[in-house]
């Protein structure tokens, strides 16, 4: 059986070759530069502007040609006064730009806790799912070992269970995604406390305990077992 799960586990190796960190594509610097509007009051955190540019009719929902609006700018640049004139003004928090990622999962790649906490504050769903592999905020934090933002999610209501495109929880994540080390260890510890299903396996059958196991991290192991 040992022999089998290690067979699988090397199969899933090849896998995670191709999914990388971060997916999502924050505005260049050409690209703000270039940026007119909200677009660039955003990228600037200009709240007085925002204001000035929405009173005299500006389209909060505007798009550049990356599908971001004026929030998706602010959250990628930590905009934070940013962000309560454009959803005053009509914004839309829960939005998704071409990458489909949301503020709340722009913000939760970057480990930018309070921005988090502001996109929740002022209407961010914590159940979107979102990016290409139709995963959550919640998953993509647990991927990257953001335990901050793990635990600001999980008190908002974000899925614990939810299963990827991948087939990957993100307990599963945090797992087989991490470096076993001090992150990557709370935010399975703070999965596991909220209630997160250990025994939830990927697509081989192999469980969040085996691979810790089979990774050799000892600490993860007992925090999953």
């Amino acid at each position: 059986m040992t022999r089998v799960i290690s067979i699988l586990l090397c199969g899933l190796g090849l896998l995670l070759v191709g999914v990388p960190a971060q997916a999502q594509t924050p505005p260049s610097v050409g690209e703000r530069a270039a940026y007119s509007g909200l677009h660039r009051a955003a990228s600037l955190g200009d709240a007085t502007a925002i204001r000035t540019l929405l009173a005299q009719g500006a389209d909060p929902k505007a798009i550049d040609r990356s599908g971001r609006t004026p929030l998706h700018v602010a959250a990628f640049t930590s905009q934070y006064d940013a962000l309560r004139p454009l959803v005053a003004g009509g914004g839309d928090i829960n939005a998704l730009e071409n990458d489909r990622y949301d503020v709340i999962t722009i913000a939760a790649v970057k480990d930018d806790v309070p921005m988090v906490r502001l996109a929740l504050e002022l209407g961010g769903n914590p159940k979107l799912i979102t990016s290409r592999y139709d995963r959550t905020a919640l998953i993509a934090a647990a991927h990257l070992g953001h335990e901050g933002v793990v635990e600001a999610l999980i008190k908002a209501g974000a899925p614990l269970d939810h299963v990827n495109n991948l087939g990957w929880t993100a307990l599963i994540e945090a797992v087989i995604l991490g470096d076993g080390a001090k992150r990557h260890l709370e935010t399975a510890r703070a999965l596991v406390s909220a209630g997160a299903d250990r025994k939830i396996a990927d697509r081989s059958g192999v469980t969040p305990l085996q691979h810790a196991r089979l990774r050799g991290y000892d600490e993860m192991a007992a925090i999953v077992k």
